[in-house]
């Protein structure tokens, strides 16, 4: 699906690497030696007193009477609303008794409001869930999620997805990590940080799309002599910062220790990769290659001048591609952050979507689950592509999406990324305060009110704090 002017990566034909790269979404090995088999790891087996967890066989929401599903999602973007509608107009069809009332909200507006609104007396029964501490972890503790567990079992999730990419949805039993025990959630689309490129920005300049990271570096200084602006990036939503650091820190040697510490496995963050990133990022802003009032320009409207041609290269995720392909067409390209050295993995910040879970006050639990199924079958999947989202696993119509599309680049760098063991979580996953002091610290180090020692001295500070809690709170229990 590569075309012919992006390099830097496996050069077989499409279709052999589609036939050969297994699709294990392995983000972390050392996950996978410690997880639980889906569904049957024993912490919902009984059923007892485990909310969502009554159901023995496949639920059927037609019998289930008049019932009202009320969902809060991010899906707000073109791609993923148009798959998401789809899918609901589909599943009301097939059940019609079933009227789901949707409530979609931009990822920091669900972020603001999601633990008010599923603490209240009448809950969303399906809500979409960031991983990690901040919010997962915490609505666990708080009691307000239903595991998934005999689901998961009930409609074969367990062989449906990698467990890799399931263990990310897991909590465990005492509500203190992420990574291991009851299933709170599952994905409907893969995401990763890449690089997209305007073709006809690059060819005014004389640039060719880039085969290697230093390719990339070397091209800001040249684009910038030609009047073009480098990297288009707005960051008044802090967290794309957060995704662009992310990838900086991958491209300076600290992909390995930075997936080990999200997990609470590693050594943290003081280290050369997170200075380097840091003082990377700090050189873009003084030297031009990223807007001057970035900290001020919204997420979105970035992205918008990107599509008018404001900007060689726009560094964010797979979910932005369905509506740039819309405006900018064929001039739009799309890859991977390209390796260090042509021809080595890829690496980059990635995994999943926000996952999809049940309330634990849902009023329709199991027409709640059967909903989570819909959205992420065989079908679903083929549904995202034609709409230009990418699945969590790719089905049918992604093996048919043409060569040497912007479709096609990114889920062929998606199946080599996981073939390759080249994603490495968001950084936002590691504490429950990671997501505000790192997004608030990125914007110190663009603004050069942060140097990169202080931003790596922040991030191991918070860091080994939230480890010696959650070690202490080990000992306390019997």
């Amino acid at each position: 699906m590569r075309s012919a002017s992006t390099r830097g990566t496996d050069r077989r034909p499409a279709a052999a690497r589609r036939r050969t790269a297994p699709l294990v979404l392995a983000l972390g090995t050392a996950l996978l030696a410690a997880a639980c088999v889906p569904g049957t790891d024993g912490s919902a087996a009984s059923g007892a007193g485990v909310p969502g967890a009554a159901a023995s066989s496949v639920p059927d929401p037609a019998k289930a009477g008049k019932a009202t599903l009320t969902v809060w999602d991010q899906e707000v973007r073109g791609g993923q609303n148009d798959e998401l509608e789809r899918l609901n107009a589909e599943f009301e069809k097939k059940y019609p008794n079933v009227r789901i009332k949707r409530v979609a909200r931009s990822f920091s507006d669900l972020k603001t409001t999601l633990k008010l609104a599923i603490s209240g007396n009448k809950p969303p029964d399906v809500i979409q869930a960031n991983q990690g501490y901040p919010d997962m972890v915490a609505f666990v503790k708080a009691g307000l999620l239903s595991p998934l567990d005999n689901y998961a079992g009930i409609y074969a999730w367990n062989t449906r997805y990698p467990a890799t990419l399931l263990n990310l949805n897991r909590v465990s039993v005492d509500g203190r990590d992420f990574g291991t025990g009851r299933l709170y959630g599952i994905s409907q689309t893969g995401e990763y940080i890449g690089v997209y490129y305007n073709k006809d920005v690059l060819e005014k300049a004389g640039v060719e799309p880039p085969g290697t990271w230093k390719e990339l570096t070397d091209a800001l200084p040249k684009l910038k002599d030609e009047d073009q602006l480098p990297v288009q990036f707005g960051n008044l939503d802090k967290y794309p910062a957060i995704h662009t650091f992310g990838v900086l820190q991958n491209q300076a040697g600290g992909a390995e220790e930075t997936r080990e510490s999200v997990f609470g496995r590693g050594d943290g963050f003081d280290t050369d990769p997170t200075r380097e990133a840091a003082r990377t990022l700090a050189e873009w802003k003084e030297r031009g290659f990223i807007p001057k009032g970035a900290n001020g320009t919204g997420y979105d409207d970035a992205a918008k001048k990107f599509a008018d041609g404001k900007g060689a290269f726009l560094i964010t995720g797979t979910w932005q591609l369905p509506d740039l392909k819309k405006s900018m067409g064929d001039s739009l390209g799309f890859m991977p952050p390209p390796p260090a050295k042509e021809g080595a993995a890829p690496v980059t910040t990635g995994g999943q979507g926000l996952a999809w879970s049940v309330t634990s006050k849902s009023r329709h639990p199991q027409v709640a689950a059967a909903y989570l199924d819909f959205i992420t079958n065989k079908h679903a999947a083929d549904v995202m592509t034609e709409e230009g989202v990418l699945p969590a696993v790719p089905g049918k119509a992604a093996d048919e999406v043409p060569e040497g599309t912007v479709d096609g680049q990114m889920i062929d760098g998606w199946r080599q990324l996981n073939a390759d063991d080249g994603l490495v979580p968001y950084l936002d996953y590691t504490t429950p305060t990671f997501y505000d002091s790192l997004s608030a610290d990125l914007q110190g180090v663009i603004d050069g009110k942060t140097s990169p020692d202080e931003l790596a001295t922040a991030m191991q500070r918070s860091y080994s704090d939230f480890q010696d809690k959650q070690r202490a709170e080990g000992k306390k229990k019997p």
